[in-house]
């Protein structure tokens, strides 16, 4: 039988899985202390300034030294991605669905390299970062057939019932231009992949500015999409921080939409500013979450345990899906809060990439200094 990794199947893989993962863990461990580029107007272009990233599972790990965007580059990755956008628009569907698959391709074939510099760079386990790299080509094969089945968002309306007088509609959808992603630390590769991909297909250019604290995921974003052969200026990618060159990006008015996911007092700025001026621009926020779970007096106990316990210490709970409030009815709650215990001293914590640890370190120093307060 066929295994198709997915976030439902990524509890009992086969063994293989774990060998191709540990293989490429090995490779990328090789692999750290390089230099990271940014990615304007399809040139691979490093920056005076460079941030040095460190592995949050050992700090003394060096995952390398990536470029760091000025206010300069913002306007030259808009600049690019503004010129590209006639060509792009007018790219017929299927050679934008190809290009976008393509992607796809490169992808899967890196697709276990991936995940291991998604552990060493985020400290996911070796399941969850596989289930990221995994979605996020997954992403870009879904938008392409999508909009491929849909013709390209061009269809005939039924003509108006004008007795004597022809009246033909369509309805057609537009890209609108520059399109901007911010993406967060804690799906650093879907929560920029899936965006870009979204904005690519349906015809705008994309500027993509990636977490500063987790700027590998998006340098390998860039890595398949340059490789693919998508025109210079069709996609760009940008690293650095939120108050300099996020808000340089928000502010250039020729960015004609945005897919922002990050906190809600950012995101609702991003949304009043790209409401207002002489017309609204579109603005897509993803802003947390508190995700709650109801426990019945008829539940399933252990199976409500496993959920639960998956659902809050996955990521070690650095998600907005994070269950994070349990309401459970007082005739089972004994017995539910008895198996969470024995549950969660069965999690094993420590260094993420090993196969049978579950939890690896939270991604960022403000995380970590949060629980130690």
């Amino acid at each position: 039988m066929t295994y198709t990794l997915t976030y439902l199947t990524m509890f009992d893989p086969p063994e293989s899985l774990h060998e191709q993962y540990e293989q490429a863990m090995a490779r990328q461990r090789q692999r750290l202390g390089g230099l990271h580029a940014l990615h304007i107007d399809g040139l691979d272009l490093p920056s005076q300034h460079l941030d040095l990233r460190r592995s949050p599972v050992d700090r003394r790990w060096e995952l390398g030294e990536f470029s760091v965007a000025s206010p300069i580059d913002v306007t030259s990755a808009v600049s690019a991605a503004r010129a590209a956008w006639p060509a792009w628009r007018a790219t017929p569907v299927p050679e934008r669905v190809r290009l976008l698959r393509r992607v796809a391709e490169w992808m899967q074939e890196r697709v276990f390299d991936i995940a291991a510099a998604l552990t060493l760079e985020v400290g996911k386990n070796r399941m969850e970062a596989l289930g990221e790299a995994q979605e996020t080509i997954d992403f870009f094969r879904l938008y392409a057939d999508e909009f491929e089945a849909a013709d390209g968002l061009d269809r005939p309306l039924p003509d108006d019932p004008l007795r004597g007088f022809s009246s033909h509609n369509r309805s057609v959808m537009r890209p609108y231009g520059v399109w901007a992603v911010i993406s967060p630390f804690n799906f650093p590769l879907a929560l920029a992949g899936g965006p870009v991909a979204a904005a690519l297909i349906t015809g705008n250019t994309v500027v993509l500015k990636t977490a500063s604290e987790t700027p590998w995921a998006g340098r390998m974003l860039a890595d398949c999409i340059r490789d693919a052969g998508l025109p210079p200026g069709v996609f760009n990618y940008l690293n650095g921080q939120g108050p300099d060159i996020g808000v340089a990006l928000v502010n250039d008015l020729r960015v004609a939409g945005i897919t922002f996911t990050g906190s809600h007092t950012v995101g609702m700025q991003i949304h009043r500013h790209f409401s207002g001026g002489h017309y609204p621009r579109p603005c897509i926020a993803e802003m947390g979450g508190k995700n709650a779970c109801i426990v019945t007096a008829q539940a399933d106990l252990d199976r409500a345990t496993l959920g639960i316990v998956r659902s809050a210490f996955g990521m070690s709970g650095q998600k907005c899906s994070a269950l994070s409030r349990l309401y459970v009815d007082a005739r089972v709650a004994d017995g539910l809060i008895g198996r969470l215990r024995e549950a969660m001293r069965e999690l094993r914590i420590g260094d993420p990439s090993l196969r049978n640890v579950w939890m690896g370190p939270v991604t960022t120093s403000k995380a970590y200094n949060n629980f130690a307060r």
